[in-house]
């Protein structure tokens, strides 16, 4: 601490306290939600450790400081974190190519049939956006029953409301035949759910999860956020927490039984620094933004930084060749792609 002003001092103060926010937060995928529930709420502040540790390590180089190896050791320590917010790939772009897939995923939070934006042609967006996308195989969450302008496009479909009576669920749109559909039906007073489609295409057979984990019913506006008590926030979320991980259980034990090749897309509704996603990817599926993303892996509209909770996991009987996350505001989700090869199998 020797030659630092006392500001300087402050701010060496502050680094280390996030910088051990930072390190503890690499443990975070480890702990199981059922164990330790609290905990698992700091996967969400994962982004924002990372962000503030960088702009240190910038301080320091700036100032050229010794002081700039706290950041740097912490964010090399975890450079597999880093790269779960940030991706470099190749910018060319693909054309696609006989024997691919065009895989599609939207959280479209009802097509604005209650209002939460100004906006009144979302329905009519979407769909122009889809269109010109031209995507093989989509899954929507929050879908609104009545919007049945995109689903006309798509000869093979499975559309499910969690309730029998509710207005939105999820749906799966296909260019490809649907040869058998399920829903897992998580026993939780929610709308969250999971589906999946069986889809003959390529020659083979694939199972399409569409899943909706449980949801935090939080607005995207950290203001709105610290209005509320800070405890009833905390506990909620904890309980939210615990939740996902039973549904990402049932999930999987699905995997287990399919015979076919699998892909899982969809809103989690968590970070790539959480149990759940550590625990699919174990299970042998690839993240499509990390193989193949670029630029910040931004999917909810959400203020100060970005959050990615929307994926595309293949198996990894899959070759992925792109992916892209548009930032269209028709949703506060953007819509992701991703562009994937079955490999040959032995």
């Amino acid at each position: 601490m020797k030659g630092l002003n006392w500001f300087d001092k402050f701010l060496f103060f502050l680094n280390s306290l996030f910088a051990m926010a930072l390190l503890f937060s690499y443990l975070l995928p480890y702990i199981p939600p059922q164990t330790f529930a609290i905990l698992s709420v700091f996967s969400l502040a994962v982004p924002l450790f990372i962000i503030i540790n960088f702009l240190f390590l910038i301080y320091w180089m700036l100032r050229f400081k010794k002081q700039v190896f706290l950041p740097l050791v912490v964010l090399l320590i975890g450079f597999n974190h880093l790269t779960s917010i940030y991706e470099f790939s190749s910018t060319e772009e693909l054309e696609r190519e006989e024997g691919t897939l065009k895989l599609f995923s939207y959280n479209v939070k009802q097509f604005n049939q209650y209002g939460w934006d100004k906006q009144r042609d979302i329905p009519q967006k979407i769909a122009a956006f889809v269109s010109k996308e031209d995507p093989d195989i989509m899954g929507f969450q929050e879908y609104y029953s009545g919007e049945l302008r995109i689903a006309e496009n798509y000869e093979h479909k499975f559309l499910k409301a969690k309730e029998k009576n509710a207005e939105f669920g999820l749906a799966i749109l296909s260019k490809y035949p649907i040869i058998n559909t399920g829903s897992l039906d998580f026993p939780t007073k929610s709308n969250n759910n999971a589906i999946y489609a069986d889809i003959v295409a390529l020659g083979d057979t694939i199972r399409v999860f569409n899943v909706h984990f449980q949801s935090f019913s939080l607005k995207p506006d950290l203001g709105k956020m610290e209005q509320e008590h800070s405890k009833r926030v905390f506990l909620g979320m904890g309980r939210t927490f615990v939740r996902q991980q039973e549904q990402m259980q049932l999930v999987l034990e699905e995997v287990k039984r399919s015979p076919y090749r699998n892909v899982i897309l969809g809103d989690f509704n968590n970070t790539a620094y959480s149990y759940i996603y550590r625990e699919i990817r174990s299970a042998g599926f690839n993240d499509a933004y990390k193989e193949e993303g670029n630029g910040f892996g931004r999917s909810f509209d959400f203020d100060y930084f970005p959050l990615r909770i929307d994926y595309i996991m293949p198996d990894e009987s899959f070759e992925i060749l792109s992916f892209e996350t548009e930032e269209v505001h028709y949703s506060d989700h953007f819509p992701i792609m991703a562009l994937i090869k079955p490999l040959k199998q032995a």
